[in-house]
């Protein structure tokens, strides 16, 4: 069985120079469910950005069994699913059906199958009675679930989430993490939210300064008090 997510010796520099990524490896095992938290500018964007080719670095990537690479690339975006922090990048259709629909369409399926496709991620985010809404009317908890379903349609191997929880009042948060829970997928979590990190996500890869400064059990790393602090992190 393949790895999920294989990252080796990543390095990175904007175009002014400013270095975003040093020698970054990460290996992500099918259905595990990892965090990555650091203080803003620890990198976690710019290297969410490499799975999916949108940035190119130095060194080697693997996603869902697939080299990374100008030919791979289509089928790689269809692996991964990144739901990007805010919704409103995501949702630019009259209604929530036609938001939903668009992958699946866009990848070629029949009507019939987008159809079902539709009616299943939406039932799945808990959004089933939505389908025929107007997506700009709803609530950012709301909108989020929506985003999800997007990428869901799509049926990917792999979710990247970015910030999920930003901007959500507690209810929605709790709806949020319990649905995240549930799908049996991997996923890789860009967050600050530590208290989501120690209920949904086992294991905790910490960046800071375009490095991996940590990997391993959430559990254990949330213990160690003077790593956390060091890298702008408070134990929840």
């Amino acid at each position: 069985m393949h790895h999920s997510i294989q990252i080796r010796n990543l390095t990175f520099s904007y175009p002014d120079g400013h270095p975003a990524l040093e020698d970054v490896s990460l290996m992500i095992q099918p259905c595990e469910k990892v965090a990555l938290v650091g203080p803003n500018g620890a990198g976690k964007s710019t290297l969410i950005l490499h799975l999916i080719g949108i940035l190119n670095g130095q060194g080697q990537i693997h996603v869902a069994g697939l080299d990374l690479n100008e030919k791979n690339l289509g089928k790689i975006r269809a692996r991964v699913g990144l739901v990007f922090q805010s919704p409103d990048d995501q949702l630019f259709s009259p209604t929530v059906f036609d938001d939903v629909a668009y992958g699946p369409l866009y990848q070629g399926l029949p009507a019939s199958e987008v159809k079902s496709r539709v009616k299943e991620a939406l039932e799945v985010v808990r959004m089933g009675d939505y389908i025929e809404r107007v997506s700009h009317h709803l609530s950012m908890g709301e909108k989020k679930r929506i985003a999800i379903a997007t990428v869901l349609s799509m049926k990917p191997e792999i979710l990247v989430l970015d910030e999920p929880t930003a901007g959500l009042d507690p209810r929605a948060r709790r709806t949020l993490i319990r649905l995240l829970d549930e799908l049996p997928i991997t996923m890789l979590v860009s967050t600050h939210d530590l208290r989501m990190v120690r209920e949904l996500l086992p294991r905790m890869v910490i960046m800071d300064g375009g490095r991996i400064v940590a990997d391993g059990l959430t559990a254990d790393l949330m213990e160690n008090q003077s790593l956390l602090e060091a890298h702008g992190l408070e134990k929840p």
